[in-house]
C-alpha cells in the first residue's frame, strides 16, 4: 500500500476543497435516487431527492491528513424516494464527485440514519469529512 505524508495528504485534500469551491456560486450536494450512472455521467432517470448549499469557502480545516467541512444548513427535501448516491458539483455545476448513500454501519461513503426520503421532511448534513488513509 503506497503511504502519503501527512503535507502530501493535507495538499491532496486542499485540491479537493478548491474544486467544490469552484466557481462564484456555491456548490451543490444532491442526493439521488435510482442507478449511479458512470462517474461524471449526465442525470437520466435518477431522482433528485433533496439539494444542499454547500458552505463556501467548503473547508472548515484541514490538518492531520483530514479535511473538515464547514456544516451545512438544512433543507426540505424535494421528492420521495430511496437514497442510493449523491454527487457534489461546483458552484458552475461542474462535476466534482459522486458518492454512495446508504445507513449507518453500511460502509457506504456517505451514511445516513435512513435512506427513504420523503417531500417535504428535513435534510440535514452536520458536516463532510474526507480522511486520507
Amino acid at each position: 500500500m503506497i503511504q502519503f505524508s501527512t503535507a502530501v495528504k493535507n495538499e491532496r485534500l486542499a485540491a479537493i476543497a478548491t474544486a467544490i469551491d469552484a466557481g462564484e456560486s456555491p456548490a451543490s450536494f444532491v442526493v439521488y435516487s435510482g442507478t449511479r450512472p458512470s462517474p461524471g455521467a449526465a442525470v437520466t432517470d435518477q431522482v433528485a431527492l433533496a439539494t444542499l448549499e454547500v458552505p463556501q469557502p467548503f473547508a472548515a480545516d484541514i490538518s492531520s491528513g483530514v479535511l473538515t467541512g464547514a456544516g451545512f444548513e438544512e433543507v426540505m427535501a424535494d421528492a420521495d424516494g430511496e437514497a442510493t448516491w449523491a454527487r457534489l458539483v461546483d458552484g458552475e455545476g461542474g462535476w466534482v464527485m459522486d458518492l454512495d448513500v446508504g445507513i449507518e454501519g453500511s460502509g457506504a461513503d456517505v451514511t445516513i440514519s435512513s435512506t427513504t426520503i420523503y417531500r417535504g421532511i428535513i435534510t440535514r448534513i452536520s458536516r463532510i469529512i474526507f480522511a486520507e488513509a
